[in-house]
């Protein structure tokens, strides 16, 4: 084993084979300038102080070597048993995977990470020949419990996961990453209303993308999770000039997911028969389950189902509802279906999507051939190629009943816009006129 004190991690370029790192950056407070990526590469990177663990099967590197420490830094040659000498592969195991794919998780020490990290270092998301580097970013108060995480992904010695670093500070934790998963986001407290969570929720996103457009991949894939996580969206890549505005997603899987469900159930099939499903608009209680579009078996869903009531009515309520009901059933919210939307949503984008099917996702509505307002970010159904990209579905009905719908979800998302007018930098045409609460049940 080898364990050593570097002030700054390994590049993230090294082979595939190497032997696994945990880097902990310690908790650290600085003052950052929103400084671009092309003017900081000129500048000496700031040194940083991290632990850093490395095991080999080369008899050769067992033994322990310290190198010089960055200052405050603490030694630790902590190794974790049978970890140490079964995890790193031979390279013939390795010379099928693919580059080393960089992905940054925040909230990581919360419920929903606790299941998701688990999905995406086991291959079930990026596939079973992609090595992995996950970078935790977490709080001040909750950096022990994202040691804990580490410790965890470590025991469970998956060999696509190559790197686990964890810390605080965005503009480190965000370092060159190809994806960012920004699942952290405050809760709403009793008595808050809906534009102080915009508010409070839209400053972290705010500094969040500020951070991404100095340091992360120039082709960084952002998803969203933290509610209300259609305007959070929009915030982070109004923050982000420098990335493109179409890389940018809020997630509205789980409400894909859900419909598909309570059609399945109420035209008693299994869910693998339901395809074409969307939703549009807000995640909120104005999303719009699309019953005119979705498919049974590859029919019109209203020739499946004829109860026309109930697709108009109950079915949107339903799917609206389902968290509220799930809390009311065991205490606690929906943290495992959300982590399986969010893998599905990122396997969407690196799978081709089946022909003639599409998914939702929220999305830049500038240039969308629907006619919903631009300079949102709003549901809309996606094709990928598989390449991470997306394009809008075009070949979609809208009649009457929908548009009106779509239309109540746009208000919506309009006057949010409003209210965060100074963090996308629209200062002159803030009006903050939110009042209903459209929280969905659960997410409050």
């Amino acid at each position: 084993m080898i364990a050593s004190m570097a002030a700054m991690a390994p590049s993230s370029s090294s082979s595939s084979s190497s032997a696994f790192t945990f880097l902990r950056h310690k908790p650290q407070f600085h003052a950052h300038a929103a400084a671009r990526r092309s003017s900081s590469a000129l500048l000496p990177r700031r040194r940083r102080n991290l632990v850093l663990l490395r095991c080999s099967l080369d008899a050769t590197k067992q033994a322990v070597q310290e190198l010089p420490a960055a200052d405050g830094a603490v030694a630790c040659a902590d190794c974790f048993g049978v970890f140490c000498t079964t995890y790193d592969l031979k390279d013939e195991e390795t010379r099928s995977w693919k580059k080393l794919v960089n992905i940054a998780v925040s909230g990581a020490a919360g419920m929903i990470s606790n299941h998701l990290l688990f999905k995406l270092a086991s291959g079930e998301v990026f596939g079973p020949d992609q090595p992995i580097a996950l970078k935790l970013l977490g709080s001040e108060n909750s950096f022990q419990a994202l040691e804990g995480v580490a410790m965890e992904l470590e025991d469970s010695l998956y060999p696509l996961l190559r790197e686990v670093s964890i810390g605080i500070d965005p503009y480190e934790v965000f370092q060159d990453v190809d994806w960012a998963l920004l699942i952290g986001a405050k809760p709403r407290g009793p008595g808050m209303e809906r534009a102080d969570l915009l508010d409070i929720n839209g400053q972290i996103f705010a500094q969040q993308g500020k951070a991404l457009n100095a340091v992360a991949s120039r082709n960084v894939k952002v998803l969203v999770v933290g509610n209300p996580c259609n305007t959070n969206a929009l915030i982070c890549l109004k923050n982000a000039p420098d990335i493109p505005a179409k890389n940018f997603h809020a997630l509205t899987r789980l409400d894909e997911n859900r419909s598909k469900c309570q059609l399945a159930l109420k035209a008693g099939v299994f869910y693998d028969r339901i395809s074409n499903m969307t939703i549009w608009g807000n995640h909120s209680a104005t999303q719009v389950p699309d019953f005119l579009n979705a498919r049974i078996d590859g029919k019109p869903v209203k020739e499946v189902i004829k109860d026309t009531k109930w697709l108009e009515e109950e079915f949107t309520k339903t799917v609206q509802k389902r968290g509220g009901v799930l809390i009311q059933k065991w205490g606690r919210s929906s943290a495992a279906s959300t982590a399986v939307s969010i893998a599905d949503a990122i396997k969407s984008l690196v799978t081709p999507t089946p022909e003639g099917d599409w998914f939702s996702s929220g999305v830049y509505t500038s240039g969308n051939p629907y006619g919903i307002a631009e300079d949102i970010v709003f549901s809309m159904p996606c094709r990928s190629k598989g390449d991470g990209d997306y394009e809008l579905v075009e070949d979609v009905m809208i009649d009457e009943f929908l548009w009106g719908r779509i239309k109540k979800s746009e208000d919506e998302l309009l006057a949010e816009k409003r209210c965060v007018g100074h963090l996308i930098g629209n200062e002159d045409d803030e009006f903050c006129d939110v009042t209903e609460d459209t929280m969905l049940p659960g997410e409050k």
